[in-house]
């Protein structure tokens, strides 16, 4: 006998670079996800407000049209119990960027047409959720959530809600977010936007020694702007591509090491979370597996790679919670 999904649940985010929209059934079983990267002219370091906005509600239609499709293969009913969608980015009242605006409306639009419940959740909780979800996390305690990307970067006490999270921050990125410094230094390399794969490849072809950039970490809270001058500094004085990838990616585990190491001291927290689409560094991961357990009694997950960029599925799973009992 098939497995029929008794319901399912329509996750949808539009957020700084990423248009996407996932499906997932009532016990976690993902249906459907597809996801777009909004495009950027090359040697841009990102896009206006407004041109988000424009290329998301173009993009936005197609990709759930593809999701339904996918949805209606599976055998599950038609229409959604419950719809959620990031409708800012952080789960604070002040927090507020134009593109949630469109994965909003377009949730609340169809939540009225398919007569179901909207729950409005934020992109970061979209992404811890995705995270505990692929990574198989219990949600059984508190941990500490690592969130990296060109838009945040924080450190954050997560306490499990059933609709989310409680997030107290712990520290974050004082000028530059860690995304906005693997970009920079990316674009000035002549590499696309956004630079962090392009980067990550480069550095695979250099050496750490020639190109040795400080970290700057005090408690939680990270600093980049000086080492984005150091990081151009040197590609100045005409060190090798490669070799200036490297240290960039060694930078930055280094700074969130020591973030993360304090994070974890000051709470106690037996378990750790880093997500985001800088999480899904190859080098970062490994730099942190290896050095975080060492004099630490802590737990570190990381979501998938593929769930550590920008995408639907974490609202999806949260819009289970909105579904009539």
């Amino acid at each position: 006998m098939s497995h029929e999904p008794a319901g399912w649940a329509l996750g949808l985010d539009t957020s700084f670079y990423t248009t996407s929209a996932a499906a997932v059934d009532l016990s976690g079983r993902l249906l459907a996800a597809q996801r777009a990267l909004l495009p950027v002219p090359r040697g841009e370091r990102g896009l206006r407000p407004q041109e988000g906005v424009f290329l998301h509600v173009q993009a936005l239609p197609d990709l759930l049209a593809k999701v339904l499709e996918e949805v209606r293969q599976t055998g599950a009913p038609a229409r959604p119990r419950a719809v959620a969608a990031s409708v800012r980015p952080l789960p604070q009242p002040e927090s507020y960027l134009p593109v949630f605006r469109v994965s909003e409306g377009f949730g609340r639009s169809l939540a009225a047409a398919w007569q179901v419940p909207f729950l409005g959740t934020t992109h970061q909780e979209g992404h811890l959720m995705a995270g505990v979800w692929s990574a198989g996390m219990p949600l059984d305690e508190s941990f500490v959530a690592v969130h990296l990307s060109g838009g945040t970067t924080e450190f954050l006490d997560a306490v499990p809600t059933p609709g989310g999270f409680s997030l107290r921050r712990l520290g974050e990125a004082k000028d530059l977010h860690v995304g906005q410094f693997i970009d920079r230094i990316g674009v000035a390399l002549g590499l696309p936007f956004p630079a962090g794969p392009s980067l990550e490849a480069l550095a695979a072809e250099g050496t750490p020694g020639p190109a040795v950039i400080p970290s700057h970490a005090e408690d939680a809270s990270l600093s980049f702007s000086g080492p984005e001058a150091c990081a151009l500094r040197l590609l100045a004085q005409g060190v090798r591509p490669a070799d200036l990838a490297c240290g960039v990616q060694a930078c930055v585990a280094r700074s969130v090491e020591k973030a993360l190491r304090w994070s974890l001291r000051s709470t106690g927290r037996r378990r750790a979370l880093v997500v985001g689409g800088v999480a899904a560094n190859g080098f970062l991961r490994r730099e942190l597996a290896d050095r975080i357990g060492e004099g630490l009694e802590a737990e570190l997950y990381f979501a998938k790679p593929e769930l550590s960029t920008d995408n639907a599925v974490g609202v999806a799973l949260l819009g289970r919670a909105a579904v009539p009992s």
